[in-house]
């Protein structure tokens, strides 16, 4: 899952991000790598989001994020995505063989799906009967 849907999430209840993080959650599980992790702490960690959610409930969030995570050792650098940065969650969907990203980034969206692997908005995520 992409860094945006994580903070539309945390910042939209009820949301469609929000309904998708809640569910893999409860049925499934995220895969982070180091790179995508550090992102995520990163942006969470700005102080822009202050005024909306504070330091400890986002990670208070992080933790609940984390203990549904899977961790994967990225073991093939990929260069497809027109943003470069985006390069990390390709790298981690094909080494952690992800069943789908998910993202409203539309640089990762065109290229769905890429090696396989679905590449869906969250609206398209909640389409699906189930998460594997």
């Amino acid at each position: 899952m992409d860094t945006n849907v994580f903070i539309s999430a945390l910042l939209i209840e009820h949301s469609k991000s929000w309904e998708t993080v809640s569910r893999i959650i409860q049925e499934g599980f995220f895969l982070f790598s180091r790179d995508v992790l550090d992102e995520l702490i990163e942006v969470i960690s700005r102080p822009k989001f202050d005024k909306y959610v504070s330091l400890q409930d986002r990670y208070e969030y992080l933790d609940l994020i984390i203990d549904g995570s899977v961790y994967v050792k990225t073991t093939k650098e990929i260069i497809a995505c027109r943003d470069p940065r985006d390069n990390k969650i390709l790298e981690l969907a094909v080494s952690g063989r992800a069943d789908s990203i998910i993202t409203g980034d539309k640089d990762l969206l065109s290229l769905n799906p890429f090696q396989g692997i679905p590449i869906l908005t969250p609206n398209e995520f909640s389409l699906l009967s189930s998460v594997k």
